[in-house]
């Protein structure tokens, strides 16, 4: 029978072990050598698949628990396997999981680990593209040709190689830089097609810089801000639907994915991708900020501020973006938000 443990970066003596498929909660205590008051005595519960290779984490505490850097969220649930880390509190006291068997050894991590599975957390995994002209993202229309002839570097040699990128949070590391899935390029920026966009127009704008979120942005950055704005812009111009359709260009707050990214998103909503609550508050609540929004912050503060328990925005009743009216399920917010789109 296999066995799990979780294992100190810092200090390899610290060993918690982890019985197959059932939590364990850990925090501020003996058993981590934590002291630090920012993190709970309960901030992180975690249920180990001894058969399936990865171990669950969910958030208990207040302040973050991190995999990868990639903050989860009170209460929200990643998966996590061997060579990726965990840090218990606000990026801090880093962890992996190890398997191995009951005599000790080590069990070789899968090369593949139920990839679709762990993607079920993740609402922003991208689809490889054929081609780079617009057209066929544009349902036949004429591109702008400084869009679809553009030709830069592919940016090889970068720090991904540095990086572990089989974890769903890294995706949009090394999406970005596959061709096939590229359907603007130049050489500050990058533009993929959303694999499941919550709208009929989805696009995802991210710099070829490595910037992990909005938390990573400083003033150094707003150069490269207002021009991801321009991009974001520009997608729209010709897109073939910009006459009838409204779009919003902006960052989600708490983003899923580590590689900072702008979406510019129509409004209809029309996707049979748009399944959860929690896709839907985060395209139409504060969760959701706004591009200009965020240059103008980063303008005149320096860094881009989210608020405390911002979070908890994911859990709001469903409710029309348009007429505000309150919805119980998912399918039935679908329905209701046919009266809005365009004749």
């Amino acid at each position: 029978m296999r066995v799990c443990w979780l294992v100190g970066k810092e200090k390899c003596t610290q060993r918690v072990k982890l019985p197959h498929l059932k939590p364990v909660v850990i925090g501020r205590g003996p058993e981590t050598g934590i002291t630090d008051k920012k993190c709970s005595r309960q901030q992180v519960q975690l249920k180990a698949d001894c058969n399936k290779g990865y171990v669950t984490v969910k958030q208990i505490g207040v302040n973050p628990t991190s995999v990868d850097l990639v903050n989860i969220g009170k209460d929200e649930v990643v998966k996590m396997k061997p060579g990726q880390i965990l840090h218990i509190v606000n990026n801090l006291y880093p962890y992996t999981v190890q398997f191995a068997d009951e005599s000790g050894k080590t069990v070789p991590k899968a090369d593949k680990m139920l990839h679709e599975d762990l993607c079920e957390n993740d609402d922003t995994e991208l689809v490889p593209r054929k081609t780079m002209k617009l057209e066929a993202d544009m349902q036949g229309s004429s591109a702008n040709p400084k869009l679809s002839n553009t030709s830069v570097s592919t940016h090889e040699g970068t720090s991904r190689s540095k990086e572990h990128l089989g974890h769903w949070s890294q995706g949009l590391k090394s999406s970005m830089q596959d061709p096939e899935m590229q359907v603007y390029k130049d050489e500050k920026t990058v533009v993929i097609k959303d694999k499941y966009p919550k709208a009929r127009y989805h696009w995802l704008v991210l710099p070829w810089d490595p910037i992990t979120s909005l938390k990573s942005v400083t003033r150094d950055h707003l150069k490269l801000l207002e021009h991801m704005h321009a991009v974001g812009q520009k997608m729209i111009e010709q897109c073939p639907a910009r006459e009838s359709l409204e779009f919003r260009l902006g960052y989600h707050a708490i983003p899923s994915m580590s590689q900072l990214h702008l979406h510019v998103i129509s409004q209809d909503f029309d996707s049979p991708a748009l399944k959860t609550k929690k896709h839907w508050n985060s395209f139409t609540t504060e969760y959701f900020l706004n591009s200009q929004d965020v240059i103008e912050m980063v303008r005149s503060k320096g860094k881009v501020m989210v608020k405390d328990h911002t979070s908890e925005l994911l859990k709001l009743p469903l409710r029309c973006h348009r007429c505000k009216q309150q919805l119980s399920t998912i399918p039935q917010l679908k329905e209701h938000l046919k009266k809005h789109w365009p004749k």
